[in-house]
């Protein structure tokens, strides 16, 4: 019970400090996606080990067709979820933080500012060119 409590409170606090997307820069996080590449798309809705990103800010979580969500992802977006700016910031500084079961193996960006930028990018990806 207290580890619940301990985790909803670092959920709370990492909600109040959510960076804004006009305040990143798209051709930064382009190179910030590098590191999301390997298993997501942004520029065409091809999945790969993880779901395409097109259009994710805004998206229902979960909600892509004939791509294999893992249960606690799927649990995660039953109730109508989106990947908001709010929630994926969050969940792109520790994802296991906001779905404690993801399969997703990266641990998270510690940088505000990668954050930002990277929130600017999957938000406009020809922003970047």
């Amino acid at each position: 019970m207290f580890s619940k409590i301990v985790a909803t409170m670092a959920v709370l606090t990492i909600y109040l400090t959510v960076p804004a997307i006009a305040d990143g820069d798209p051709v930064e996080g382009a190179k910030v996606f590098r590191k999301c590449r390997a298993c997501h798309t942004v520029d065409q809705e091809k999945n790969k080990v993880g779901p395409h990103l097109v259009g994710i800010v805004g998206r229902p979580v979960a909600s892509i067709d004939g791509f294999k969500y893992s249960d606690a992802m799927t649990e995660f977006g039953a109730e109508g979820k989106i990947w908001d700016e709010q929630t994926l910031t969050v969940y792109l500084r520790k994802p296991r933080a906001l779905v404690t079961k993801t399969t997703m193996v990266f641990a998270g960006f510690k940088k505000d500012e990668d954050i930002e930028n990277l929130l600017a990018y999957l938000s406009d990806p020809s922003a970047a060119e």
